[in-house]
């Protein structure tokens, strides 16, 4: 049985002079080339919210790939199999509890947010430990914190209906997923993981480290961000644990969250990824990660500090350790032609795949050594302080209204300057990687205000 029958259909109906008195307009023509493998929901093609013919194979063969209970394509990016995944949990959650509440990780996507908003639930947040290398960006969980954490809202008589990680996050960071979900899974709470950026994770030479192997309970992977899928192709992942949903309720679920038109590019795409997952695609990123490691290796010889560590496909740079600003590196990568995933007040971002060819590999090489050769006259920005942290926790602490009303609310635009004690609307990010530095309901701080102004965000939405 074929591993890509989305892509053989297509193909053969291409190939069919069928005349198309179908959607899309475009009729198979047009100036962009793909026009002809663009198609909707014809006789054959199958229905992604409803799937029983190709799409279906398609998915359940990833799912084999994936070692998962079910696997379901998206084609709107993780941010749709976020709501999915937590209307999911909570659906399943005990009733009559009082109001809903999630225990997540506070370097989590806007995506949440907006699923707050959608679902009209609580988030209580975990945060990062105040530190020289605390970040926006990171938020590290111990097992000791998530205990705490879950034993404070115990005390409360509050069960949240899941615990919602980020791993990897931006800066690489991998949480300790086998260590948290046995603390999760002992309390009768599911362990939910926006793995976004760690599709690959389950392919690794030494072994997967995919949460869904690691206990997570359901997972959602941006599959466009590592593996070779066109962008917006993403996948839900269904474990063996606390969340074992119905296939047809997680099709309700991210048809709820989706377009009724998805697009039949990026399911060819999903498709086509699993015919190269069972092929060389392992082998090739073995070597990927060899080729990686001996370049993080060289550059932390002749510059120590400057390598963070990090998951192993992505190099993170810390500008402190050259004189300069993440922002700064990145023109000077962008003069050596590398274009950066994310550069911050501190941080450069570069994430590698197998298909990136070895002179990328020499171009970051030279951009790195003329950083090192050349450090910039500073020491970079100065390391937050702890107070900063606690003064954000304490107003997240005392919010002044659910994140729905707040969403949802009649709001204005100002300039952060003038948005101290106003009640943030639509969340403040800097984009990417759009995590919150004000959530929705919040009180807007005089540390909030430090954090937008250094990552150069100018305007905030607040409550009228």
């Amino acid at each position: 049985m074929s591993l890509t029958p989305i892509a053989d259909f297509v193909r053969a109906y291409a190939a069919s002079d069928t005349s198309r008195l179908h959607m899309p307009g475009h009729k198979g023509t047009g100036p962009l080339g793909c026009e002809a493998l663009d198609l909707t929901e014809i006789a054959g093609a199958d229905e992604l919210y409803e799937a029983e013919g190709i799409i279906a194979r398609s998915e359940a063969a990833t799912a084999r790939l994936f070692g998962t209970a079910g696997t379901w394509y998206g084609a709107e990016g993780s941010s749709q199999c976020i709501r999915a995944m937590l209307f999911l949990a909570l659906q399943a959650a005990p009733q009559g509890e009082g109001r809903p509440v999630l225990l997540a990780a506070r370097n989590a996507h806007k995506a949440l947010l907006y699923a707050a908003a959608l679902l009209d639930f609580d988030v209580r947040w975990l945060w990062p430990p105040a530190g020289p290398d605390a970040s926006l960006c990171a938020c590290p969980v111990s097992p000791d914190r998530l205990s705490a954490a879950l034993d404070a809202l115990e005390q409360e008589g509050r069960r949240p209906f899941g615990v919602y990680l980020t791993s990897p996050d931006y800066l690489g960071g991998v949480q300790d997923v086998a260590a948290l979900a046995p603390l999760c899974h002992a309390r009768g709470v599911p362990l939910l993981v926006d793995n976004a950026h760690g599709a690959y994770l389950r392919f690794l030479p030494g072994g997967s480290r995919h949460p869904m192997d690691l206990g997570a309970d359901m997972c959602c992977d941006s599959a466009h961000k590592t593996l070779p899928v066109l962008t917006g192709g993403a996948y839900l992942h269904a474990g063996r644990g606390l969340l074992n949903p119905d296939p047809a309720d997680v099709r309700g679920a991210m048809c709820l969250f989706g377009s009724t038109s998805p697009s039949y590019l990026i399911l060819q795409s999903l498709d086509l990824c699993a015919g190269a997952l069972a092929g060389d695609w392992p082998a090739r990123l073995a070597d990927c990660i060899r080729a990686l490691d001996a370049l993080k290796a060289r550059l932390d010889a002749r510059c120590p500090g400057l390598v963070r560590p990090s998951e192993p496909l992505k190099l993170v740079l810390d500008g402190a350790a050259a004189g300069r600003s993440g922002q700064e590196l990145a023109e000077l990568f962008r003069a050596h032609r590398v274009e950066c995933e994310y550069a911050d007040p501190r941080y450069l971002v570069l994430m590698f795949t197998p298909h990136n060819p070895p002179r990328d590999f020499d171009r970051v090489r030279d951009a790195a050594l003329d950083a090192i050769a050349h450090p910039g006259t500073g020491e970079g920005p100065a390391a937050l302080p702890a107070a900063l942290w606690e003064d954000l926790e304490r107003q997240a602490g005392q919010p002044a209204c659910t994140i729905r009303q707040a969403v949802l609310g009649r709001q204005v635009r100002l300039p952060a300057r003038e948005a101290l004690g106003r009640v943030c609307a639509l969340p403040t990010v800097s984009c990417p990687p759009a995590i919150p530095i004000a959530v929705s309901g919040e009180t807007i701080g005089p540390a909030a205000l430090r954090l937008l102004e250094a990552f150069g965000i100018g305007e905030v939405s607040v409550l009228a």
